[in-house]
């Protein structure tokens, strides 16, 4: 009887490109920590990546939620208009699209990329390797970005050596039976996110490559396994779960007082985690 006075559901949408894996698993976990904390209920989409069903599962969440949050690699200006009623509150989440009508939150995947490579290269490693994640997925893109501005300025006339992988598991172990191949191998690997870095981290080991006295690897997000792997993961610390919370809050102020809320930007700052997967480079690999 509430809901049809105030013409509100109560639910909040999350739209997010793929439901798989620890990182959407404590992105979730902060935006449901955070709508229970308000009396809201979640109501979670997949779009796999795929612009279409994102498109989909914007318009059947319209009517059927008071606001939504969107992640997605196809959250521009047009997909927003096309597919968003214009009365319904959204908050964006690590998108590239910059609006003036939303707000946005986004985790410093440039910085955090470049502060990495700042470790290694002060850890001696001067022959870096880059696990890449997807080419479309923004996220991505920004940490390629961050590794390629960092080792060009850190490491003047180093040569780039980025393998693509997918942010999945089995795409780093392939990466890592590549870098195992190699005659001249890097001193370094950086993954573009944590679950590549275990994958590749499986690879090495079962090759008799002993971390970090062989080769030092790093991941990104700092997802909690991390921490408990053996051995323990050097990482970016991504902020994932505070995302989450930061953009429902703002999504429910927007909800509350719509003609109040004016759209804000906020970037999260991603630190170096550093633990026992990384050490000095060997000897060799010093210039």
């Amino acid at each position: 009887a509430r809901s049809l006075i105030t013409r509100r559901t109560h639910t909040v949408g999350a739209l997010l490109p793929d439901l798989h894996g620890d990182y959407f698993s404590e992105l979730i976990r902060g935006i449901d920590l955070a709508a229970r904390a308000r009396g809201l209920h979640l109501l979670v989409s997949s779009s796999h990546g795929d612009a279409a069903e994102a498109a989909a599962a914007l318009r059947a969440m319209n009517g059927r939620v008071d606001g939504l949050l969107v992640m997605s690699p196809h959250a521009n200006a047009d997909f927003l208009w096309g597919n968003l009623s214009d009365d319904l509150p959204a908050v964006l989440m690590n998108t590239q699209h910059s609006s003036d009508k939303h707000s946005s939150f986004a985790v410093d995947n440039y910085g955090g990329a470049y502060a990495m490579v700042q470790h290694l290269v002060d850890l001696g490693h001067r022959r870096i390797a880059f696990i890449a994640g997807p080419e479309s997925n923004f996220e991505a893109q920004e940490r390629l970005r961050g590794y390629r501005a960092a080792l060009s300025a850190l490491v003047p006339g180093s040569i780039e050596d980025v393998l693509q992988g997918d942010f999945m598991q089995e795409s780093g172990w392939r990466a890592g039976n590549q870098i195992v191949a190699l005659i001249d191998r890097p001193t370094a690997v950086f993954a573009a996110n944590d679950m590549m870095a275990i994958g590749c981290m499986s690879a090495l080991t079962d090759a008799g490559l002993s971390l970090p006295r062989d080769i030092s690897l790093a991941g990104f997000d700092d997802i909690p396994i991390s921490r408990y792997i053996s051995p323990s993961l050097t990482s970016v610390r991504a902020r994932i779960t505070e995302l989450g919370a930061l953009a429902l809050e703002r999504l429910a102020s927007c909800i509350e007082e719509p003609t109040r809320s004016s759209p804000q930007r906020q970037t999260l700052r991603a630190d170096v985690v550093p633990r026992a997967s990384t050490a000095a480079a060997p000897a060799a690999g010093k210039s």
